[in-house]
């Protein structure tokens, strides 16, 4: 019996001094502290040295640096919600933090491009379309031009669509004259029919005017036959206009 209980009385004895050895000593530093005193000559020294200089300087904020700001914070919300921003690194940061540049380039390209076009497009198209008549053009034609003239020449060439255009303008230009109507060249067609007190006239403009968007915005090809049908309206119109008191 004795022989099987002394293994593990030693093995208990060992276990202690095993512990012992395990346990790290702590070692406490015991050097004397310095106490280290500045003066206000040596503080001066470092105010006057530029590299301990960290004033910030306040920039002027200009509406070109407002977009910037605006494009990366709103792109920085982005990429942080799809992976985070904080942990991208190498290409990836170099891109988010061009990126809003590369955007404001083409917005302002696409906003010149945008204004150039707008200030082009309307020559550009009465050179390719001679027929065309812009709006710039409206107001020559109304208050200089011997439009019943222009009519002829529109019927000799058997541009039906463009009597018909002008016409209407006709139609505008002796309403103006008789002061049925206050022509503007920002005023729609709906505000003069809006303009005419008198019954009969009204009534008459409005079949005019449905006949008149239907051929020139609705772009509605004319022969002579329909040309002539739709002239009969205009000339009754014309007759009631230069009859009224």
């Amino acid at each position: 019996m004795w022989t099987r209980l002394l293994p593990i009385l030693l093995l208990l004895c060992c276990v202690p001094a095993l512990t012992q050895n395990d346990i790290v000593s702590v070692k406490y530093d015991d050097t004397r502290l310095q106490r280290i005193t500045i003066d206000e000559d040596d503080l001066s020294t470092y105010r006057s040295d530029e590299k301990f200089d960290y004033t910030l300087e306040k920039t002027e904020n200009t509406w070109l640096s407002g977009i910037k700001n605006w494009l990366y914070n709103l792109l920085h919300r982005f990429f942080e919600w799809i992976f985070g921003v904080e942990k991208a690194t190498g290409f990836l940061s170099l891109f988010l933090r061009i990126l809003p540049y590369i955007l404001l380039v083409i917005l302002i390209y696409l906003m010149v491009r945008f204004f150039v076009k707008s200030q082009v497009s309307p020559f550009l198209d009465s050179k390719k379309n001679p027929n065309t008549v812009i709006l710039t053009e409206e107001e020559r034609i109304i208050k200089s031009e011997n439009i019943q003239d222009l009519i002829k020449e529109a019927l000799a060439n058997k541009n039906y669509r463009l009597a018909i255009r002008y016409y209407y303008l006709y139609i505008l230009k002796l309403l103006s004259n008789k002061e049925l109507i206050d022509w503007q060249l920002q005023k729609t067609n709906d505000d003069y029919l809006h303009e005419l007190s008198n019954g009969s006239l009204k009534k008459a403009f409005a079949k005019a005017t449905f006949l008149y968007d239907y051929v020139w915005y609705g772009e509605f090809q004319l022969d002579e036959s329909k040309y002539q049908q739709a002239e009969r309206t205009f000339k009754a119109l014309q007759n009631s206009i230069e009859s009224h008191g």
